[in-house]
């Protein structure tokens, strides 16, 4: 039998409890084997016979860790990421990779000069909706796609006291850059950015609402995230030159592991709610079109396989970096008020 991989978690916030370590848990040939934590009742609360590690120099002290999972505060992701990686260590760092450019570049440099595996965690790859968008256009369902709509809308009008209400960039930091790897990933990398961020809730500590036009030669890909729409299913908008898919409902896996279901079963990331496709070739009324199973397990799975040496890395560093260009032109955008070139 193959050695188990030996994780560590640095954090044990909304994305220690709820996006890795039920998914860790939950991957043949991975054991969780310690969280860095300011809360050990937190964590023991939940997971009662995994360590609690009281900082990060302790986690990486211990000779049982082969990947280290990073799920701190954004601004730290760098720090920790080299850190571990210094330490001989795989990295997996939620998103954002870093804070800035630079930071990304010199931990994928790392990673590279060191041998270790660096991804990031861009799990929205595995929603169902995006699948079932990626089988579509792949097929030529849409045909040529000239427009996306591409959003993750909330309804919070109070902020929370919170450090991830505070962030710099708001949501353009935080869900900001799953929307820019999905059109990434669909599209490659667009010649212009033009952003709008805004602080539109009274009072408000940092940004709140993010709206972004990625320029391509032959489309146009809107994205938009805001803490303040209070009908806020719309997900998908999508024409292409054959017809047209709208989507509305978010993927059902966060919901799951943040009620405390484990990641199981073959119904696991099923979406109930299927989106809608108009082609004048197929009549006036639209199709309904049901959703491929979304599944982030397919991340952690790749991801083992890859640190033994059978596969590939599902979410390369290189990826991380062209997120972070998209990111800062936006940034530059809308300080500046003008259309960035990439």
């Amino acid at each position: 039998m193959q050695r188990q991989i030996g994780v560590g978690l640095i954090g044990y916030g909304l994305a220690g409890r709820a996006f890795h370590a039920p998914y860790v848990a939950a991957t043949p040939g991975m054991a969780l084997r310690a969280i860095v934590s300011r809360d050990a009742a937190k964590v023991r609360a939940d997971l009662p016979d995994i360590a609690v590690a009281p900082d990060v120099a302790a986690l990486l002290d211990r000779d049982d860790i082969d990947l280290v999972i990073v799920a701190s505060p954004d601004e730290l992701h760098a720090e920790h990421a080299l850190a571990a990686l210094a330490s001989g260590r795989h990295v997996l760092i939620d998103k954002p990779f870093a804070t800035t450019l630079a930071d990304a570049r010199r931990i994928a440099a790392e990673g590279e000069a060191r041998g270790r595996i660096v991804t990031v965690f861009h799990n929205r790859r595995w929603d169902a909706d995006f699948r079932t968008l990626r089988r579509l256009i792949a097929e030529g369902e849409l045909g040529e796609i000239v427009e996306m709509e591409s959003r993750f809308d909330r309804f919070r009008p109070r902020p929370a006291d919170s450090w991830k209400e505070a962030r710099a960039a708001g949501p353009w930091q935080d869900l900001g850059p799953h929307l820019i790897d999905q059109a990434i990933l669909l599209f490659g990398r667009p010649l212009a950015v033009t952003a709008d961020l805004a602080t539109l809730r009274a009072g408000g500590p940092g940004v709140d609402y993010a709206q972004a036009v990625l320029r391509y030669a032959d489309r146009r890909v809107h994205l938009h995230a805001s803490k303040l729409v209070a009908s806020h299913g719309l997900r998908f908008v999508v024409h292409g030159t054959r017809g047209s898919w709208i989507k509305y409902g978010t993927d059902v896996q966060e919901a799951k592991t943040v009620a405390g279901q484990a990641p199981a079963g073959e119904d696991w990331g099923i979406d109930p709610g299927p989106g809608l496709m108009t082609r004048p070739e197929d009549g006036p009324d639209p199709t309904i079109i049901a959703n491929e199973p979304g599944d982030y397990r397919l991340f952690w799975r790749a991801l083992a396989a890859a640190i033994r040496g059978e596969g590939d890395n599902p979410v390369p560093a290189s990826a991380g970096i062209a997120v972070l260009e998209v990111m800062e032109a936006g940034l530059r955008s809308a300080a500046e008020r003008r259309e960035i070139l990439l």
